[in-house]
């Protein structure tokens, strides 16, 4: 997290970790801060995440910020002209041309605050997420509670049948686990 605000700088901030770890709230949390610091912020997510709402990011706890969908991030750029801050939401979810774009905004002087999985239900890396990383100055990386042993979790299981990369859902299709819980109970 940024601890020393010079708003001549540009900087790419990464909230990451597994399902249920309260990624989505962190970042909502660091862009509200920021309204009431009085900056310009614009918040994106990507088309495929439709779960709680269109018009906005919204946590598991029911915590939002108003949102802009993405259907090409390309567009990104276009929409953030007189903005300081701009926040993304499922990361994950882009093509590599989000990171471009994300180094193109830190490079105008902008914050750039993004969060998402940075491992899939497999416990592989997730995306555009490693690579992101690499030009991140600031990572935060989070843990969830283990469902199954209540230790802290750092990886996301399936519980369902299906074996898509890309499946949405929540308590219904996935749940938190520690190392030893995700690797020792898991079926191949």
């Amino acid at each position: 997290m940024r601890n020393n605000h010079n708003n001549n700088k540009g900087s790419i901030e990464i909230i990451c970790g597994p399902m249920f770890s309260g990624k989505t709230e962190e970042l909502i949390r660091r862009l509200k801060r920021a309204i009431i610091a009085k900056n310009k912020i614009l918040v994106f997510k990507p088309e495929i995440d439709n779960r709680y709402s269109d018009n906005f990011v919204v946590s598991h706890n029911n915590n939002s910020i108003e949102s802009i969908i993405v259907k090409n991030e390309k567009d990104i750029i276009n929409l953030t002209n007189g903005i300081n801050i701009i926040g993304i939401d499922e990361i994950q979810f882009f093509s590599n041309d989000i990171i471009e774009i994300c180094m193109n905004l830190a490079n105008q002087g902008k914050r750039v605050i993004v969060s998402g999985l940075d491992k899939d239900f497999k416990g592989r890396p997730f995306g555009i997420i490693p690579n992101i990383l690499c030009e991140a100055e600031y990572i935060t990386k989070l843990n969830a509670i283990c469902n199954v042993c209540g230790d802290y979790a750092f990886f996301t299981k399936r519980t369902s049948e299906d074996t898509k990369q890309i499946l949405l859902g929540e308590l219904d299709k996935y749940e938190a686990n520690c190392r030893d819980c995700f690797y020792n109970n898991r079926d191949e």
